[in-house]
């Protein structure tokens, strides 16, 4: 009997279990180089926006520096501005003290 044991065990290990084996073999490499290209492709598509992203980043950058004013021009606003002020100030005391005089 112990004979037609080994015999059927050694049957199954070659019909059964190395072909299995085998196979489970195959699948977990074949998903691995899947899986390895699938990255590849992600980190390229990743490149790819990340160079989109600073590139628009730097032209916005470039767009702000152009459009922006710099602040020796809005000391220069204000300081306008401010004297424009002033003489309307003036103007309106002139004419409170002369409605003051006449009245």
């Amino acid at each position: 009997m112990s004979i037609v044991q080994s015999t059927d065990v050694m049957w199954w290990i070659t019909v059964v279990e190395i072909p299995a084996l085998a196979g489970l073999f195959w699948l977990i490499w074949h998903q691995r180089q899947k899986t390895e290209d699938d990255l590849d492709a992600a980190r390229a598509a990743l490149d790819l926006q990340t160079t989109r992203v600073r590139d628009g980043l730097a032209a916005y950058k470039l767009e702000v520096a152009k459009s922006y004013a710099s602040i020796g021009y809005m000391k220069d606003v204000e300081r306008r501005l401010t004297d424009h002020l002033v003489r309307i100030e003036a103007k309106l005391d002139g004419m409170s003290k002369g409605r003051r005089l006449n009245g």
